[in-house]
C-alpha cells in the first residue's frame, strides 16, 4: 500500500509548515486518475498523525475528476482512465487534470 508512504510524506510536509502550532485541518486535492485511494489515505492519516501536532486534525479530500484535451480537435473530455477517445474519433488525448496530489490548505491554531 503506497498510500502509507504518501501519507507519511503529507504529515511531514504539514508538520514542517505548521512549525510548533497544532494543526486543525488539512485539505487535499487527489485526482481520480492518480491511483491513490482516498479511503486508504484517510485510514493512514489517523495512524500517521498519532502523537503529532496533527493528531486531532480533520482531513478533507477533494477528488479532482479526470479531464483530457484532444490533440486533433482541441475538445476537452472527461476521462475515467488515462486514455480515451474523443467524439471526433481521435485517441490522442493529453491528460490535463486528474493525476494530481496537492496539499491544498492547512489550518493551524
Amino acid at each position: 500500500m503506497h498510500e502509507l508512504g504518501i501519507t507519511r510524506n503529507i504529515v511531514a510536509i504539514v508538520t514542517e509548515h505548521a512549525g510548533e502550532k497544532r494543526v486543525k485541518r488539512v485539505a487535499l486535492d487527489i485526482g481520480k486518475l492518480s491511483a491513490i485511494m482516498p479511503d486508504a489515505i484517510r485510514f493512514c492519516f489517523d495512524v500517521c498523525t498519532k502523537d503529532t501536532l496533527l493528531e486531532q486534525a480533520t482531513l478533507e479530500i477533494n477528488q479532482i475528476p479526470g479531464l483530457g484535451r484532444c490533440q486533433s480537435c482541441g475538445e476537452e473530455i472527461e476521462l475515467t482512465q488515462l486514455f480515451g477517445q474523443c467524439s471526433c474519433g481521435s485517441n490522442i488525448i493529453t491528460c490535463i487534470a486528474g493525476e494530481e496530489l496537492k496539499i491544498k490548505e492547512i489550518e493551524v491554531y
